[in-house]
């Protein structure tokens, strides 16, 4: 995995053409999806602008809002813009599902062979779009994805974000800087051989990194929030370490489980017969074990130790065997 230092921004000639995927190719070049939860104050902006950056590439595009149950009118503003620009489409979930569940509803009904996203606050650049797809074709990569290295946030939100993306580095180790920024450039068939469900969306480097795919970023400018409120806090730094965990389950273990579990079991087997023939060699030497609970202390806490971390594994396996893309939304409008 390599890094592509920021230059400055250059408009990419209009005759460049994204090269065609391994995969089928789509009905058009480029789609750039944008998730959406309480940003009216943004969206018809956003849209004009990238309109405008992507126009100058020479691409077949398309800009598709996903609506995550916004409660203050942003579908109606993605209405009102689109009804200047056709190429503006709409996808409208019938409740808050989750930004996962939003981006896969978009990923299912993208039709370009490179997906671009990124969020609906303005605070990722719009400008920044052909630098994106540069990196895209000039890696060569997969993937791409953005690094807010400059991040334009307060203090609660930039100090989680680091602590988070020190770990998924250290843990997952896949050399990015910031796995959680949305402006991200795919090729089609990443998305199709990485379904994503919960939260793993922020994983989709990771998940895709295992698979074999090409993983790149390159920093990106960032913006300070213009309006609305952000949706994250300190919580999804625990939560992320949680899902973090599950990716690495999933990635590693799931051809193999017995590499997992069976080394976990060795371990409290050897804690156990450690401790059970320290308590024999003081019974032999005369000692009473009945005042002394720690045999039964350290059994009780390995076996339910063990009997949490596994069925919690087992049910991440079983969840990401058996997942279906469109159980995690449900759409209730549509406007191609």
């Amino acid at each position: 995995m390599s890094a592509i230092e920021p230059p400055q921004p250059l408009p990419v000639p209009t005759a460049t053409r994204l090269a065609a995927p391994l995969g089928e190719p789509g009905e058009i070049d480029l789609t750039i999806l944008v998730p959406v939860l309480d940003e009216a104050g943004t969206v018809e902006e956003l849209a004009r602008r990238v309109a405008a950056s992507a126009s100058g590439l020479g691409l077949d595009f398309e800009i598709l809002f996903v609506d995550d149950g916004s409660r203050d009118g942003t579908s109606d503003r993605v209405r009102a813009v689109r009804e200047t620009d056709a190429r503006i489409k709409l996808v409208r979930l019938r409740r808050n599902f989750g930004k996962a569940a939003a981006l896969t509803a978009g990923f299912d009904r993208a039709r370009g062979r490179v997906v671009v996203t990124m969020d609906g606050d303005l605070q990722d650049d719009p400008e920044e779009l052909p630098r994106l797809l540069e990196a895209l074709e000039a890696g060569p990569f997969d993937l791409v994805s953005g690094w807010k290295r400059e991040r334009r946030d307060p203090l609660s939100k930039t100090l989680p974000s680091r602590l988070f993306n020190w770990a998924t580095r250290k843990l997952a180790q896949v050399d990015l800087h910031d796995f959680n920024c949305g402006f991200k450039a795919y090729r089609r068939e990443v998305l199709e051989e990485v379904p994503i469900y919960g939260e793993l969306h922020r994983y989709i480097p990771v998940l895709a990194s295992r698979k074999g795919f090409r993983v790149g970023e390159i920093a990106v400018r960032h913006h300070p929030r213009r309006s609305g409120v952000s949706k994250y806090g300190w919580d999804r730094f625990y939560k992320g370490l949680l899902d973090l965990l599950t990716v690495l389950f999933i990635t590693k273990y799931t051809r193999r489980p017995l590499h997992l579990f069976g080394g976990f079991g060795l371990l409290s087997f050897g804690a156990g017969f450690a401790i059970d023939l320290y308590l024999a060699v003081r019974w032999l030497q005369g000692e009473s074990l009945s005042d002394r609970p720690l045999l039964i202390l350290g059994v009780l806490l390995m076996l339910l130790g063990l009997q949490v971390l596994t069925t919690g594994l087992l049910a991440e396996m079983m969840t990401h065997k058996t997942f279906r893309r469109t159980d995690s939304y449900s759409v209730k409008e549509i406007l191609d």
